[in-house]
């Protein structure tokens, strides 16, 4: 038989069956993940086969085969043992909220997080959120910003949970798929899905304000039934997805304006910085490619993570520290 995960507490998995009921599974022995190195064999959104198990008064199942994934994002996990924790698996669309200044999305924040979804395979959409609360200067900020992304091929919606607009074309997209959202603590991730649908109440907001990821308490992905037939992934506690490793030489592909004018450079291995004859540069000196994404390029080529890891997580770890004292 077989069945979807919905949820995993670590031991135990529940999965949604063909008959739309949940069971709860656990796995037999060690599963081994052709060429992953990950802490947990069993993701969220895993396609998986089980056996009906009745020792126990209560019927549970065991998880026999996992399906072949068409994708899956991770975070690295926190051991130095360089395994992954992979967090979800089978997503359809990944909806990235930004705001403007309340709190302020970087472009250099959008664009990894495009980069890291072009890496995975999975379409990502971005909303620009609380466009209720724009005044005219953070309206031609916001409508540029969109015209950057769109001209590159990102769908781009413009919503405000608090005034319901933008809201039927985004659950238009997210019909008959499986979603996720992601974005700074503060973009308003828990109110727009609730506006979505409302009564579901996601645990997002709760555990950011208590900090309970300092506590060490793990927190696990929820897969959820909407009413108007979508599947959305919830990660309460984690922000985002984790940055793929990527060898220099294919960063570019995953900026489909690089990938599009490669081969009109000179030189096949061409990193777009200092070689002779490169197409992207001169893309670029005439206004065909934006600077910002140029910037988020190179500096993702230097691996210049630490000035973007600081500015995302500083506030979060210090919490958190807090709460460990």
């Amino acid at each position: 038989m077989t069945g979807i995960v919905y949820k995993s507490t670590g031991s135990w998995y529940t999965i949604k069956t063909e008959n739309g009921d949940f069971l709860e599974c656990r796995i037999k022995g060690k599963f081994r993940m052709k060429g992953i190195k990950s802490t947990n064999p069993i993701a969220v959104g895993d396609i998986v086969d089980y056996d009906i198990e009745n020792t126990t008064d209560e019927t549970t199942g065991v998880i026999t085969a996992i399906h072949d994934r068409k994708n899956y994002i991770v975070r690295k996990s926190v051991n130095l043992s360089h395994q992954m924790h992979i967090i979800a698996s089978n997503i359809d669309v990944v909806f990235l909220l930004v705001t403007i200044n309340n709190p302020p999305t970087t472009t250099s924040f959008i664009d990894r997080f495009l980069v890291t979804a072009e890496a995975y395979g999975i379409e990502a959409v971005i909303v620009f959120n609380k466009i209720d609360t724009f005044d005219d200067p953070t309206l031609d900020e916001q409508l540029y910003l969109q015209h950057v992304y769109s001209s590159i091929g990102y769908k781009c919606l413009r919503v405000s949970a608090k005034d319901g607009k933008g809201i039927d074309e985004l659950k238009a997209l997210m019909k008959d798929r499986v979603s996720m959202f992601s974005g700074h603590s503060g973009v308003g991730k828990s109110t727009l899905v609730n506006t979505l649908e409302p009564g579901l109440n996601l645990k997002t907001k709760q555990i950011s304000e208590s900090h309970a990821q300092g506590k060490h308490t793990t927190t696990f992905a929820e897969m959820f039934d909407l009413s108007f037939g979508a599947q959305i992934i919830d990660t309460p506690g984690i922000r985002g997805f984790g940055i793929v490793d990527m060898e220099k030489q294919e960063i570019g592909d995953y900026f489909p304006e690089f990938f599009a004018l490669k081969d009109q450079c000179k030189f096949n291995n061409c990193l777009h910085k200092d070689e002779p004859h490169c197409a992207i540069k001169k893309a670029l000196e005439n206004d065909e490619i934006s600077w910002s994404r140029y910037k988020s390029y190179t500096q993702i080529l230097e691996g210049d993570e630490e000035q973007y890891r600081a500015d995302i997580y500083d506030a979060e770890r210090r919490a958190s520290d807090e709460t460990r004292k």
